[in-house]
């Protein structure tokens, strides 16, 4: 298993690199670039003056020699700076981190923590009361758009009854907020983020131990003697949850980098925001990183989904 995760991080360096010159690539495609921008703000520049910003930029090289040179800063520590906060990238993406890595860790535990006695639930009894309301809310919770359901939820709890926030990370000037003065901005968007993925979590789950429990394994637990809930739990629910592992995994990596629509609706300052942010207002910099960090944990991810693989199943042998 050591040998395996070795092989595996020294993978993810290798595409962390691919995938570092191809979206340097890509951004650097995009129409337009800083020194355009400052063209239209200042229309008083010259074609010396923006030929000069440009050799200053290094804009004026070619693709290949400027992302050797950003590749070379980067081994050193020094991902460059943005341009829309005028501060070094780290400063800038360290505290989005933050906020991201709290608000998905929270909605994530949430979603699997009732994901997991729903499922069960509506597999141990398939075709009852039980099991069809289940997949009555399984089918509402994926037919609700997140951005939909961020609307209901701010005027029910923010308008009508005026018991949450409607937006906002932080009480308004209040610096080094605690987690007790933030809990009350985080309960709308982690609800959102975990109804918008409990209902697949959950569907997947059912699918997978209704699957497992028709397994011979399981006529043979009970032959043996073993109880239902023994039989249930420590068989079927063990086997069921390794096609769920992987969901989690993709889910993870979604929730880190693709929350943009809840993180807009409730004004969350997270990863989500921030690389739109940056795609849009030309942040070359700041995007780039901020899309490396998104790679570097979808691939964890999926390494901690591999690992979990082999602990659920011995049969599994990464040798």
């Amino acid at each position: 298993m050591q040998a395996y995760i070795v092989r595996r991080l020294l993978q993810g360096i290798g595409v962390l690199i691919v995938m570092s010159f191809i979206i340097y690539g890509l951004l650097g495609l995009m129409p337009g670039d800083p020194i355009d921008l400052m063209i239209q703000a200042d229309p008083n520049l010259t074609s010396a003056d923006i030929a000069r910003l440009k050799a200053l930029y290094g804009l004026d090289r070619p693709i290949l020699e400027r992302y050797a040179n950003w590749a070379s800063a980067a081994l050193s520590g020094d991902f460059g700076y943005s341009r829309q906060f005028s501060r070094p990238v780290l400063e800038v993406l360290v505290p989005r981190l933050g906020n991201t890595l709290l608000l998905m860790g929270a909605s994530f535990v949430l979603a699997i923590a009732i994901a997991l006695p729903l499922g069960v639930l509506a597999a141990s009894r398939p075709g009852s009361l039980a099991d069809r309301i289940v997949n009555l809310f399984c089918f509402a919770g994926i037919s609700v758009p997140p951005f939909w359901l961020a609307l209901l939820l701010i005027m029910l709890f923010a308008v009508t009854l005026g018991w949450l926030p409607a937006g906002g990370a932080a009480p308004a000037g209040m610096e080094n907020p605690g987690l007790a003065d933030r809990l009350p901005y985080l309960v709308l968007p982690v609800i959102t983020l975990t109804l918008a993925s409990l209902a697949g979590l959950t569907r997947y789950l059912r699918a997978s131990l209704i699957e497992a429990m028709r397994e011979d394994y399981i006529r043979t637990a009970r032959a043996k003697g073993a109880g239902e809930a023994r039989v249930l739990w420590r068989h079927g629910v063990r086997n069921a949850l390794i096609p769920v592992v992987t969901i989690l995994a993709l889910d993870f990596g979604t929730l880190f980098s693709g929350a943009l629509i809840t993180e807009t609706m409730f004004a969350q300052p997270g990863m989500g925001k921030l690389i739109y942010d940056a795609i849009m207002n030309n942040d070359y910099n700041l995007a780039l990183v901020g899309l490396l960090f998104a790679t570097l944990v979808t691939l964890l991810a999926n390494l901690a989904a591999d690992i979990g693989y082999a602990k659920l199943d011995p049969r599994i042998s990464y040798a």
